[in-house]
């Protein structure tokens, strides 16, 4: 190999490192792992996980993208209910009619079977403790507080009903479908349309 192309590999390798570093950085400002770097593993995972089979970490490694998108989605739309009924009833907005009976008394026995489990809870947020569905049920049954914000109901019910069904497989550990994974990306797009 001549010179040149040894210097061209060298110069490679340094603006990798360089933008490594560079982005190792930016992360550590933000509190925020991009993911450019292999993850230090715990000593039970190292014991533990190479004893899974290829296939099942690969299939993990691929659906764990498809879990990242829906946990900030969850957790945005729960934002979204908190801070819109709040804005709306006060701080005790848990407690008024806006949430629906039911809903309640649902969050109530999750919280107290959570308790009874001697596990430190999830949340001290009730709202934390509603499933998916109880969300699009809060939105529907407020909607004099959200149509002005997400624009059409049947919309939002239609979007909300198709991430309830994606979400089945990513919440209980099965591969998406090829179709359903460009379904997801399409109904997420289509969440954040709702609220242009």
């Amino acid at each position: 190999m001549n010179k040149e192309a040894l210097d061209r590999i060298k110069a490679f390798g340094m603006t990798n490192q360089i933008v490594t570093e560079e982005i190792q950085r930016l992360g550590e400002r933000l509190s925020h792992d991009f993911g450019h770097l292999p993850k230090s593993t715990e000593s039970v995972e190292s014991v533990y996980y190479p004893q899974f089979t290829l296939a099942v970490r690969a299939e993990a490694a691929a659906m764990s993208n498809h879990y990242e998108t829906f946990y900030c989605l969850e957790k945005t739309i729960r934002q979204l209910v908190s801070d819109t009924i709040e804005a709306a009833e006060g701080e005790d907005w848990w407690n008024s009619a806006r949430i629906p009976a039911n809903i309640k008394t649902e969050v109530a026995n999750r919280i107290q079977k959570e308790i009874d489990s001697g596990v430190t809870r999830r949340s001290a947020d009730e709202l934390d403790y509603t499933t998916f569905g109880e969300l699009s049920v809060i939105i529907a049954s407020n909607w004099d507080v959200f149509g002005g914000l997400l624009g059409s109901r049947k919309a939002v019910e239609r979007v909300m009903g198709n991430l309830n069904t994606l979400r089945g497989p990513i919440a209980h550990c099965t591969a998406l479908a090829e179709d359903e994974v460009l379904r997801l990306r399409l109904t997420v797009r289509d969440w954040f349309r709702l609220m242009e």
